[in-house]
């Protein structure tokens, strides 16, 4: 099989195209310490641009007092949901004299488990934690410095994400006006239609994502404080906030839920507030999800959790947050160009079939 235009085999085309995504790939592997505050200032941009235009436009200020306000309000936004995280911390922290006590019991415990199951004696086991520990301290140097290393390169990330959210938003109709010329006239009626989807539906996804996790948050919290567990609020933030964290989120949520209320409580009290985590989750991704945060990026489920995966293993964690939004881009970009347009169909094919189904019946 040949292409009519140029005569080049299909196996070779489609040789060159996974080449191109593989160099591309590395290309993004390697500048991960731009292009990742880079993406957070895009979608950040995106996100607080109608607040941009409100102050500019309402209330007559400048451009670039107009971006600085709307980024300092959302940085308000986000400091607000850290300080009632950490309020609920320190109250845990006050209550690590009891906590410390209830790990040792728990500890007490699971080494009589241990020495009854598998006739491992309490000295043998004693023994393997202490050279554990002194391994550990051994490296304690290279961990300190590498701890200082991370805080700093987060404090440098987030200021970076920042100053990429006000550059892109007081250059907006710079960067826009680039695009246009770039592409040509012919192209003009596209690229305004591409960027006003891709602001419409990346600004629907982040709305409903915030939305989504407040509302798994308010509804873990109500659902512990029913069972009468101590951290009810603290554990309900954790598994909002966790929750918007595709596919991994919700397992790390579990563990910290589980194991804060097994040092602070009962055995059976860990028993329904795992029960509740995983029931939250189910009703979450069954329901809520489709119609506040899935119905928007129009995905299927294969090629977003394919590319939740190739997220983490480019950026981490970061890249697992970013892939989801970027598949929607890439989408709506195929979707616009003529040869791109079979590659577009596989990113969201269900919901092309869903919508076919619908109409049909219609017509019926």
């Amino acid at each position: 099989m040949t292409s009519k235009e140029t005569g080049t085999p299909y196996y070779a085309k489609l040789a060159y195209v996974f080449t191109a995504i593989i160099g591309f790939g590395f290309l993004v592997h390697i500048g991960k310490s731009m292009l990742d505050p880079l993406m957070f200032g895009f979608l950040f941009a995106v996100l607080l641009l109608p607040l941009a235009n409100f102050f500019e436009h309402k209330w007559k200020l400048p451009r670039s007092a107009s971006a600085f306000l709307a980024i300092f309000l959302f940085v308000l936004f986000v400091g607000g949901i850290v300080y009632l995280v950490a309020t609920q911390i320190s109250r845990l922290a006050d209550d690590w004299p009891m906590l410390k006590k209830q790990i040792e019991q728990s500890v007490q415990d699971l080494q009589g488990w241990v020495q009854s199951t598998f006739h491992v004696n309490m000295e043998s086991q004693m023994a393997y934690v202490h050279n554990t520990t002194s391994k550990i301290v051994s490296s304690g140097t290279a961990l300190v410095g590498s701890t200082f290393l991370s805080v700093g390169s987060i404090v440098l990330f987030l200021l970076l994400i920042n100053v990429f959210t006000f550059l892109i938003l007081f250059y907006r109709k710079l960067l826009f006006e680039f695009l246009l010329r770039a592409c040509g006239d012919k192209h003009c009626d596209t690229i305004k239609d591409i960027a006003e989807q891709i602001q419409l539906i990346l600004r629907e996804y982040i709305l409903g994502l915030l939305l989504e996790m407040f509302l798994v948050a308010a509804a873990a919290c109500s659902v512990f404080w029913i069972i009468g567990i101590k951290y009810a609020a603290l554990l309900g933030l954790i598994t909002g906030l966790f929750n918007i964290i595709p596919y991994v989120g919700i397992f790390t949520a579990l563990l910290l839920s589980t194991l804060i209320t097994f040092a602070t409580g009962a055995l059976t009290d860990t028993f329904f507030v795992a029960i509740s985590v995983i029931g939250i989750h189910a009703i979450d991704a069954n329901f809520l999800l489709p119609v506040v945060v899935g119905s928007k990026v129009r995905l299927n489920a294969l090629i977003t959790f394919l590319g939740i995966i190739l997220g983490e293993m480019l950026w981490g964690l970061s890249g697992m947050f970013l892939s989801i939004p970027t598949l929607a881009i890439i989408k709506i970009v195929f979707d616009h160009i003529k040869p791109l347009k079979p590659w577009g169909f596989l990113l969201g094919g269900d919901y092309v079939y869903k919508r076919s189904a619908e109409r049909k019946m219609k017509t019926e």
